[in-house]
């Protein structure tokens, strides 16, 4: 006989087993902003071709090729109503855009996802364009038409999941209502240096854009686990995307039948 113990029969140790770990909400679902880094290091690159074909040729081809000019667009030149999103005027034109970019693309991407996303961006620097085609003389070219889509954008998220923020939600409506009336306050100031018309047409079209698309959270049992759940479709977003484009788009035909 064996003078080791048998340890077949033994109760287990019970101090030794971990409990598992209780979980009892779902969070919502976030995706890396992938679309957002690729906007930006497009928009960087574009602008560095910019600066290497002036100082090659003495003018900004980039621009003389893409720029809002009116009387382009007029010739029927209609890609100026989104190319100039991606041009910049100099380098803090770039930065401080980029860095808006950075900073609310993310946030919005990560919600959203990527299409939505996109169409966001794209619909907004087009209805930003097309306002200030309409409606303004001066050439122009940048990045926020579309930061103010995502501006509005933003306030309408938080709007709209408020019952999710409670008094947070209340406070960064402010902070962004502020932020946007200080923004259309300093370009109505600037003597025409600031494409105010541009400004207020993209935060127009992220607006409605985001009001029928938009991340709007309900709860709802997911396996068993209450869960954020968006009630908006990748369908919803191509229809919103489409009404606000088709409404734009018909804003910018009306110099047409005026000449």
């Amino acid at each position: 006989m064996s003078d080791f113990p048998n340890h077949q029969d033994q109760p287990e140790d019970q101090s030794a087993q971990v409990p598992p770990t209780r979980q009892y909400m779902v969070g919502p679902k976030l995706r890396k902003p992938v679309l957002t880094y690729i906007l930006i290091g497009f928009t960087a690159l574009i602008y560095l071709g910019q600066v290497i074909l002036e100082q090659q040729y003495g003018v900004d081809l980039l621009f003389v090729l893409l720029g809002k000019i009116n009387p382009a667009i007029l010739q029927g030149q209609f890609w100026r109503l989104i190319t100039p999103a991606f041009l910049h005027a100099s380098p803090l034109h770039l930065l401080s855009n980029m860095y808006a970019l950075f900073i609310l693309g993310r946030s919005n991407e990560s919600i959203n996802g990527p299409l939505r996303f996109g169409l966001l961006y794209f619909v907004s620097a087009f209805g930003g364009n097309v306002l200030s085609f309409v409606l303004g003389k001066y050439n122009s070219l940048g990045a926020s038409t579309a930061m103010f889509g995502l501006l509005t954008a933003e306030a309408m998220f938080v709007w709209q999941n408020r019952d999710f923020f409670a008094n947070r939600g209340r406070r960064n409506l402010i902070n962004i209502v502020t932020i946007l009336a200080l923004n259309l306050m300093i370009g109505l100031s600037s003597g025409g240096v600031i494409d105010n018309w541009g400004h207020l047409g993209g935060a127009v079209a992220g607006l409605f854009f985001a009001f029928m698309a938009g991340t709007r959270w309900k709860i709802e049992r997911v396996d068993g686990l209450p869960a954020f759940v968006d009630q908006r479709t990748n369908k919803d977003a191509l229809l919103a995307f489409g009404l606000v484009f088709l409404a734009f788009a018909v804003i910018a035909s009306i110099p047409f039948f005026s000449k």
